[in-house]
């Protein structure tokens, strides 16, 4: 392994910046040697690369020989380096010797105070049991934990029964407060004991770090040595290194007494048998420290290399005693084949169902004949994965165009031809929504890249601890809160933002990975149903009901029917993923408080302010039209200023973005060639005769089943004025209670990928080798059951509330 690979692995993340930089020793190094041993002729007007460094020396330096110019300088590079180390180590050890001696403070102050409140409870024990002991003497031979035990004496003569009862309530209220003592020593040295722990582990890591620095400059000299052919390796590590503060014998042997009576200390603090058990408790969770950190950015490595290059992990049986050798003619003809899998298998029955759906006649209409099969052939596709989720994204306009399926739009709707058709559904699936989806990524993107979406997860996982289960409960309530601010159409991209760090450091496959994204797709959904600009259905919804309802009886309605939902979706995910098996603690990353710099609160400000602007989208709407052209601004800030690059525009997640387009186009056709309003007017016929009750668990079921397969904007778009024609049939009257409720069933259907925005950004996530955190069946395993516990709870808890608010 390369030393600059070395130095990175074992360098504390935090301090990265004050380590002796020797990948720029190395590459001054050989800029050295390419100028001074073998100079290269440069054009007239045109300088060298290290000219300006030359031109800086004195004019005799020009004169020297090769090797006493290469020394003239490196040396002062060297230098450099080693003051930038001296002044740092400097710093970080008075601090760290200030937190030291303010400790030691703390535990001998509490060894007196333990030492002076045992006294004081042997001379309340012996004041009390003097008679006794004139009498028995057998509590000589105890010890004090035993007397305490016993409490005091009955044994002697009182002068009177009143004064013995005084006394003896005396003698208790004095015990009780002895013990109350004793249990909040004993919290404060559990406390003393955590602060000695961590301060043990920075002192290890300053040690390290000096041991690091010390190998780097012996490492670079050495290679010096090696290129000019020189002995300046011994002469400046005895001269000039070993001098230096933080590389003396007396720094390190100081060091290490510190660090041996921080060992004394925790076995005094921690009640240990001896030095050695409290050394290895401390040295146990030193070492668990390192590896953690060597973890992730090893990860963090390779997630930079795959977007770069294109790195993939093969199944274990794609290895090469499985492919035919190269220039074999048929044998490499095969190879570019792909297997007859079962995803072939799959594939071709749903081919299969969909030309059976073609023939057999079901509707009239050939619009809608052509639009059943081609609804349940895209659904069966997404269902099984037989194809890549944003493959077959790709095929809904293809088969769109080709079977037919649009109408034109009025009283006497057409068949449209086929260029008229391609250019309504290209113009349908850029819609407003993909605008609110970028504007979602660019934010997550900027958050991500200076260091405010770790910052803001360290401090989350503060309030939430290390338990898996109140980590997720934690996540899961952000994703409803931002879903309720920001809806949750860029709320997922946000949180998914925030649980990288939880992400990098769990094993792979770890069932908490999946249970922790399937948890904020699941809550992000659910906070879809918390505000009126919360998803883009709420909007529709505001439109169709009239009177308008207002903002307060949306919160009383839907926060209590969000948080009900959360809480059981999370209670079911802990039972089915169980993460506490596999990972009975989450890993708190370090986190240093650092003052944001000028750009992080400039993304910080930028956010606030697309938030608060798609927050009152509603009283500028004749201004902007929809959110989606409020998400421009962060796109044209973030980019236009250089925040971020068009690198970090191509990172982007184009395949989410793909899906979500498939499922908008989808949509469209499902609307236009009138099936979805043919299904509706059937329902509506059949509910006559039916209880108000009855007829609100139906929709809710209706709308369950549609956006469950399709997005939840069209479902909403289209089944939602059918509710609200129906309701307005009904004698009482009720068609805002019937609008309401299915407008939360639908933020409520989470069953397959396709069933949302958060679902398609949950579905997409990777980790940095490239394979999905979640597939389909993580969907159908946990998204079908939690749709059915939110049917539960709307057609319930939220009929009776709806009910209360007077819909």
């Amino acid at each position: 392994m390369k030393f600059s690979s070395a130095l990175q692995f074992n360098s504390v993340p935090e301090w990265a910046d004050y380590y002796l930089a020797y990948s720029n020793l190395k590459k001054l190094l050989y800029q050295i040697e390419k100028e001074v041993f073998t100079p290269v002729a440069y054009p007239p007007g045109e300088t060298a690369p290290l000219r300006s460094s030359l031109s800086d020396l004195p004019e005799d330096t020009h004169l020297l020989e090769p090797g006493a110019r290469c020394r003239a300088l490196f040396v002062p590079a060297l230098n450099m380096e080693l003051q930038k180390i001296v002044k740092f180590y400097n710093q970080k050890e008075a601090t760290l010797y200030r937190q030291f001696r303010a400790l030691r403070g703390e535990v001998d102050d509490i060894a007196c105070a333990e030492s002076a409140l045992i006294t004081v409870g042997d001379d309340d024990l012996s004041t009390a049991d003097t008679p006794a002991r004139t009498s028995d003497d057998k509590f000589d031979t105890e010890d004090p934990s035993a007397k305490l035990a016993a409490g005091p004496s009955s044994h002697g003569a009182p002068t009177s029964d009143a004064t013995a009862r005084n006394s003896g309530d005396d003698d208790d209220r004095s015990h009780q407060d002895f013990q109350g003592r004793l249990i909040s020593s004993e919290s404060h040295r559990r406390e003393l004991a955590d602060q000695t722990r961590d301060l043990f582990i920075l002192l290890s890591d300053l040690k390290s770090y000096a041991n690091l620095n010390f190998t780097g400059f012996s490492k670079i000299l050495k290679k010096y040595d090696k290129v000019t052919n020189s002995n300046l390796r011994d002469s400046y590590i005895d001269h000039t290194l070993r001098p230096a503060y933080p590389f003396r014998d007396g720094t390190r042997r100081k060091l290490n007494r510190h660090l041996l009576s921080l060992q004394r200390m925790y076995a005094e603090l921690g009640h240990f048998p001896d030095l050695s058990a409290a050394t290895k408790a401390l040295c146990a969770c030193l070492r668990e420290q390192v590896v953690w950190e060597r973890n992730t950015v090893w990860r963090d490595m390779i997630s930079q290399e795959r977007k770069v290059a294109a790195v993939e992990v093969r199944p274990p049986a794609m290895d090469a005693a499985t492919e035919p050798a190269i220039g074999e003619g048929p044998a490499s003809f095969r190879k570019r084949l792909p297997p007859f899998t079962r995803q072939v298998m799959v594939g071709l029955a749903c081919t299969a169902v969909f030309f059976t759906l073609l023939i057999v006649p079901i509707f009239r209409s050939p619009e809608e004949q052509n639009c059943l099969a081609l609804l349940i052939y895209v659904s069966l596709l997404w269902a099984t994965e037989a194809l890549p989720l944003f493959v077959t994204a790709f095929l809904v306009p293809l088969l769109v165009v080709f079977l037919r399926v649009l109408r034109s739009a009025g009283p006497d709707p057409m068949r449209l031809e086929a260029h008229e058709a391609a250019k309504e559904v290209f113009a349908a699936m850029f819609s407003p929504v993909i605008m609110l989806l970028l504007g979602g990524f660019s934010i997550a993107a900027a958050m991500s890249k200076h260091n405010i979406a770790k910052t803001i997860a360290s401090s989350v996982l503060s309030l939430a601890g290390t338990k898996p289960s109140t980590v997720l409960l934690m996540n899961m309530l952000v994703a409803t809160v931002a879903s309720m601010l920001i809806s949750n159409v860029a709320a997922p991209v946000l949180c998914f933002s925030l649980i990288q760090p939880i992400l990098r450091t769990l094993p792979p496959g770890s069932p908490f990975a999946r249970c922790l994204i399937i948890g904020i797709a699941m809550a992000s959904n659910v906070g879809g149903m918390s505000s009126p600009i919360s998803s883009p259905q709420n909007a529709i919804a505001l439109e169709i009901m009239k009177p308008e309802v207002t903002w307060l009886q949306w919160f009383g309605i839907a926060l209590p029917v969000a948080i009900l939902i959360d809480f059981l979706v999370w209670t079911f995910l802990l039972l089915i993923y169980r993460p506490a098996n596999s990972t009975p603690a989450v890993h708190q990353a370090r986190f240093t408080r650092e003052p944001f710099t000028y750009k992080q609160w400039s993304i910080v400000l930028l956010t606030a302010m697309t938030i608060a602007l798609w927050c009152v989208e509603s009283l500028i709407h004749s201004f902007v039209g929809h959110m989606g052209v409020i998400a421009i601004l962060p796109l044209l800030v973030l980019f236009g200023t250089g925040l971020l690059t068009k690198e970090d525009f191509n990172n982007f997640l184009w395949t989410t973005i793909m899906l979500a387009m498939g499922g908008i186009a989808l949509g469209r056709a499902v609307q236009s060639s009138g099936l979805l309003h043919t299904v509706a007017t059937l329902i509506q016929g059949g509910i006559d005769g039916y209880s108000l009750f009855s007829i609100y668990v139906i929709f809710c079921g209706l709308m369950l089943l549609v956006a469950t397969f399709i997005s939840h904007t069209v479902g909403a778009s289209i089944i939602l004025p059918v509710v609200n024609g129906v309701g307005l049939t009904l004698p009482s009257g009720h068609a805002r209670l019937l609008v309401f409720g299915s407008t939360l069933m639908c933020s409520g259907a989470m069953g397959l990928p396709v069933s949302g925005f958060p679902n398609m950004t949950a579905i997409m996530m990777e980790d940095e080798t490239g394979k999905p955190y979640v597939t389909t069946k993580d969907f159908l395993v946990a998204g079908v059951p939690s749709s059915i516990l939110a049917f539960m709870v709307v057609a319930t808890v939220g009929y009776g509330l709806c009910t209360a608010f007077g819909l």
